[in-house]
Formats: C-alpha cells, sequence, structure tokens
C-alpha cells in the first residue's frame, strides 16, 4: 500500500518544499496541498467549480517519511503556508502519509 501511494504522490502530488523552523532546512517533496474546502455561510470565501473554498486553511498529505511540526512552514508555489496540527496516518500499523492542517502564514510588518 506505501509503495502504491508513493506512487500516486510522485505522479500526481504538486512540488513543494518543507521548511523545519528550527533548522531552516529546506526538503523538496511530492505531495497534495489543497484548500480546506467551507459551507458558503462562512466568511471568508471564494466560489470555485469545486464549491467554497477558504482562503485562510489549507490541507497537505505528504510522505510519511517526511515528518512535519506544528510551526514548520509548506511552500507551494507563491503561498508560505505554516503547519497548525499534523498527524501521521498508520495502514497495518506503519506510516502510511503525512497529514497536515496549515494556515497562510503571517507577514511581520518591517
Amino acid at each position: 500500500m506505501k509503495a502504491r501511494f508513493e506512487g500516486i504522490l510522485s505522479r500526481y502530488g504538486q512540488s513543494v518544499l518543507l521548511i523545519n523552523r528550527k533548522t531552516n532546512l529546506e526538503k523538496a517533496v511530492q505531495a497534495f496541498v489543497q484548500p480546506v474546502l467551507k459551507r458558503r455561510e462562512e466568511l471568508p470565501f471564494t466560489a470555485t467549480p469545486l464549491g467554497a473554498v477558504s482562503g485562510q486553511r489549507w490541507l497537505y498529505i505528504g510522505p510519511s517519511g517526511c515528518p512535519l511540526q506544528p510551526g514548520d512552514e509548506v511552500s507551494c508555489g507563491q503561498l508560505r503556508l505554516a503547519v497548525q496540527e499534523v498527524q501521521t496516518v498508520l495502514w497495518r500499523n506503519e506510516p502510511l502519509y503525512c497529514r497536515a492542517m496549515l494556515r497562510q502564514r503571517r507577514e511581520v510588518a518591517e
């Protein structure tokens, strides 16, 4: 199952950069980064063919061998996202993938 999932990531995943908050070390991986769909009543949102999309929360699904910690960052295109919470998903007691909730990184005023 793990090899199948890694094949899907390598074929369909996006190129993202994981940035460790403590060491500032960067690691390039293939992962899925998508905005979290919201109910239309909640603001702020953007309408898309998939439904209402939040510009504030994002879902990360990536390889289990690249663990993230809260406070780390994920860079995807022009987006810099901060890791809020992380969970390793297991398959038969083996790590299958890493799932994380991300938020847009707050810019520091200069």
